[in-house]
């Protein structure tokens, strides 16, 4: 998965674009998000996002000063700017930073996405792996064996929350050998049936454990893990973070 952080003073601006964007489909996950540049510039340095969304004008450090600060340290990321203000001289400080967009706010729908999708064009190819909607496009092209990838997709979002759920059980309902699952699914996706059904079940995990009140044994327990040692380590291997760490930033 592509890492994102957000960096917006407007908290309803910033819950709105983690929550309401579907970044699974888009092939990433949001690993972090602040309300000033400079919380920003202290997340980034710790979680290495590949892509950054960045508000202009914030208190404390706007987002082409934390922008800047970054690249002095030496930090590369994939940055979108958004304003409310279509001042010229603003875009040209965010375009002289090698920003990917420049949006204004209020921006329509799919903008955000399409400059998400601009930004993960210059990744490098590691960090680019096709999204669902990639594989759901293939399908055209490669008929009744992408169907059998969009379906085992279908199993995991349905079913991730069953620790007994595996590439063996998902061939069985589909009625097609473990083997073949196996190497379509991987040749499609450049992702293992297990690494994909990981990547999944963390992405769901990062969501639960917005609300304080859960505890992380029930977290793992919710995204199909009995032994939360191993949840945590499996989390924190994939966002930098432990889910308790994850829980306490409040990201």
């Amino acid at each position: 998965m592509v890492k994102v952080v957000v960096v917006e003073d407007e908290a309803l601006v910033r819950k709105g674009i983690v929550l309401a964007i579907n970044w699974a489909q888009l092939g990433c996950v949001v690993v972090g998000e602040a309300e000033n540049g400079l919380a920003g510039l202290q997340i980034i340095k710790r979680l290495a996002p590949d892509i950054v969304i960045t508000d202009m004008k914030m208190p404390q450090m706007d987002g082409v000063q934390m922008l800047a600060q970054l690249a002095q340290n030496g930090i590369q990321v994939e940055a979108i700017i958004l304003s409310a203000h279509s001042d010229f001289s603003y875009a040209q400080s965010a375009v002289k930073l090698g920003v990917v967009d420049y949006v204004l706010k209020p921006f329509a729908d799919g903008e955000l996405e399409a400059a998400v999708e601009k930004a993960k064009s210059r990744l490098p190819k590691q960090h680019n792996p096709p999204t669902q909607q990639d594989i759901l496009s293939f399908q055209i092209k490669k008929g009744d064996k992408s169907r059998y990838v969009a379906m085992a997709m279908d199993c995991i979002a349905q079913q991730y929350g069953q620790p007994g759920i595996s590439v063996a059980s998902v061939a069985e309902e589909l009625a097609i050998s473990e083997g073949y699952l196996s190497r379509v699914f991987k040749k499609e996706t450049n992702h293992t049936f297990n690494n994909y059904l990981t990547r999944y079940r963390m992405h769901k995990a990062m969501q639960l454990l917005k609300d304080c009140r859960l505890k992380v044994y029930e977290v793992a327990d919710a995204v199909g893990y009995q032994d939360t040692t191993y949840f945590s380590t499996l989390f924190k291997k994939l966002t930098g973070l432990s889910p308790s760490e994850y829980q306490a930033s409040g990201q």
